[in-house]
């Protein structure tokens, strides 16, 4: 018969006694275990933050390959081998108390901060939740060392130089942690994310993830960024984004920013860095978006890896227990430099690109063209030849054996250009700045006909114009095979780009209003507005404060004078309290000049001669951003020779 256990009663003191006829407890000091605990609550949220911590300790010592092992998705065990500079054993002990650091030594080192971990608490926030133990041999010593964190003691093992740090049993000490984690499963994908973040940061450290003695993951020490991104995203990813190298004053923005095509429903491929760590700021998201806002359709999320340098001094990481979120000095500077090199970076046209890179899968330039194509010495008659269509109306006859060569009938006279008055688009290219196309010469009597490429179109990434189909697209030739144009959209994104140029050469004038509108403000919304006083005035607007409770906005942007001021003035103040800069009035300037580009394109079903087609083709070439329309839908697409021989089952 089992006795029946006695329930745990805290001890009371005099102190408990005497204030609990007062209704409250007193203040006491907590236990330095206690202390450890409720840091861990903050530092260690699951086994992922403990693989974090420890690769960034890793990193810091110098390692060049890290090895990660793991059991139930971290929760039983969880092992960090390097091959750093290691730890002496004397300070062993001390790298599992707390605040105990190599990383600084005083509050300057602290604001000019250049190590992954500095706060000397995360091995002790762990050691009081799990059973630790570090093992770790300096360059030069004759063995190596291994530290029981539970019991203190140390004793000789035999190790490389480096460091092992294994966690085993996360949260024993606290149950009721260990209950609300995930499965095994979902355990290990953020495990696995964490290391991966470290991955793209350094592309010179090797990388490897056993999990239940299997070899999950390893991307080995890359020569470029590039090719770890390659690694670790496959090489799509690079195929599918353009490189970004921006400097601005003393920012240096790098890395590679995803196509608009390449955007994903999730914002799960978004990975940005600042002096080496990962970090998630509203300031930096803010700038990315507004680079991607006339690119992207809809909600489309884009992919990046960037990377931003700048001095440690202006940029605080000690804001966030996991040092996951930073504040910049300059919050202003940070914005502009992120924008301008991702909007740098998606301006080019892509069609050359795309045309290297088709040829280079194919194999050279001229494998998918016939080489009758691309013969130059050919006389001028019979390089613009075309076969004739075939009468396939209800009078053709049927035509017998002897009949064939009426099938093939002598090539007819050009008919005369439709009486339709064309769009010209030759007469909207900028002043002295003659059109890419006229440097062709028409051939005899083939206005009207498809022509092949010839050897001097070669350089034309988005071909020639064949043919225009129900009054919408334009089909071209290139080297590569077919190119797919929506004309409208082709136009509409030109016309839109010309107007913004137009007006960002201009200054922003503002229009005074002859009544003051004013409105009810938050305490917030006027906060903002005197403290954005210098800043207002650069985007258009005057507002300032009528009462204490009320602001006026005196005048608006010009271009937008038509418009609510009242409404505009919220949307900038409240863009200004979460952002250090507001895109809200070059966002409405935009939307009106897409508007207007909208109404200003060709439409559909406008029937365009050959050399209207050419036009458009040319101006996209040499457009920025003219792979999408203003709304973010794509304006061309290419289908290559080989997939139209998969259509057709050629070769099969």
């Amino acid at each position: 018969m089992s006795a029946t256990p006695t329930p745990f009663t805290p001890a009371v003191t005099p102190a408990d006694a005497a204030c609990a006829t007062a209704g409250r407890r007193p203040i006491q000091e907590l236990p330095d275990e206690l202390i450890s605990q409720i840091a861990a609550g903050e530092v260690v949220e699951r086994p992922a933050s403990v693989v974090r911590e420890l690769v960034d300790n890793a990193l810091d010592a110098g390692a060049t390959q890290i090895t990660l092992r793991l059991l139930a998705g971290g929760v039983r065990l969880i092992g960090v081998e390097d091959d750093g500079v290691g730890i002496p054993p004397e300070e062993l002990p001390l790298a599992l108390r707390r605040h105990a650091t190599s990383k600084i030594r005083s509050l300057q080192e602290l604001e000019s901060v250049g190590t992954m971990g500095f706060r000397g608490e995360a091995l002790a926030a762990i050691n009081s939740i799990a059973e630790v133990s570090v093992l770790s041999r300096r360059a030069g010593a004759d063995g190596a060392w291994l530290l029981d964190g539970a019991t203190g003691e140390l004793k000789p093992v035999a190790r490389a130089q480096g460091t092992s740090v294994e966690v085993r049993e996360l949260f024993f000490a606290t149950p009721a942690r260990r209950k609300f984690l995930k499965t095994d499963a979902t355990e290990l994908a953020h495990c696995i994310e964490a290391v991966r973040r470290h991955a793209l940061a350094r592309p010179d450290v090797g990388f490897a993830i056993w999990h239940e003695g299997k070899l999950i993951e390893q991307w080995r020490a890359a020569a470029t960024p590039a090719q770890r991104i390659a690694d670790v995203f496959g090489d799509e990813f690079v195929a599918q984004s353009v490189a970004v190298e921006h400097q601005e004053g003393a920012v240096r923005v790098s890395g590679h920013a995803g196509v608009p095509d390449a955007a994903r429903s999730r914002a799960d491929q978004q990975f940005f860095y600042v002096n080496g760590r990962y970090v998630r700021d509203k300031v930096l998201a803010h700038a990315v978006r507004s680079a991607y806002e006339d690119v992207l359709h809809g909600q489309r999320q884009p992919v990046f890896v960037l990377h931003l340098a700048i001095d440690p001094a202006r940029v605080d990481v000690n804001v966030h227990p996991t040092k996951i979120e930073v504040r910049f000095r300059d919050g202003r500077e940070i914005h502009q430099a992120v924008r301008h090199a991702i909007e740098n970076a998606l301006a080019a046209p892509r069609a050359a690109a795309a045309a290297q890179a088709g040829e280079a899968a194919d194999g050279g330039p001229l494998t998918a063209q016939p080489a009758s194509l691309l013969r130059t010495d050919l006389p001028p008659t019979l390089a613009a030849w075309a076969q004739p269509r075939i009468p396939f109306g209800p009078e053709r006859r049927a035509y017998g054996t002897g009949d064939m060569a009426a099938l093939w009938p002598q090539a007819a006279p050009a008919e005369p250009a439709a009486a339709q008055a064309p769009q010209n688009f030759a007469a909207e290219r900028m002043p002295d700045q003659a059109a890419p196309w006229q440097g062709a010469p028409a051939l005899p009597g083939a206005a009207s006909r498809p022509q092949p490429v010839a050897a001097a179109d070669e350089d034309w990434p988005l071909g020639r114009a064949l043919a225009q189909l129900q009054g919408i697209y334009i089909l071209a030739e290139n080297r590569q095979g077919l190119v797919i144009v929506d004309m409208h959209a082709a136009h509409e994104r030109i016309v839109y780009e010309r107007l913004k140029a137009q007006l960002e050469g201009a200054s922003l004038q503002s229009q005074p209003l002859l009544i003051p509108a004013t409105f009810a403000a938050t305490p917030e919304e006027v906060a903002t507005a005197e403290a954005c006083a210098e800043v207002l005035p650069t985007l258009g607007l005057e507002i300032s404060p009528f009462s204490p409770r009320t602001l006026a906005v005196r005048a608006v942007p010009a271009p937008l004078a038509d418009g609510d001021p009242v409404e505009l003035a919220r949307s900038v103040l409240a863009e200004l309290a979460q952002h250090p800069a507001s895109t809200v009035v070059q966002r409405a300037q935009h939307e009106l000049l897409a508007t207007m580009a909208c109404h200003g394109a060709v439409r559909a079903n406008r029937r365009l001669t050959l050399d209207e087609m050419n036009g458009l083709l040319r101006q996209m070439e040499a457009t920025e951003r003219s792979d999408q329309c203003n709304h973010g839908r794509p304006t061309w697409r290419q289908l290559s020779v080989r997939e139209l021989d998969t259509l057709f089952l050629r070769g099969r």
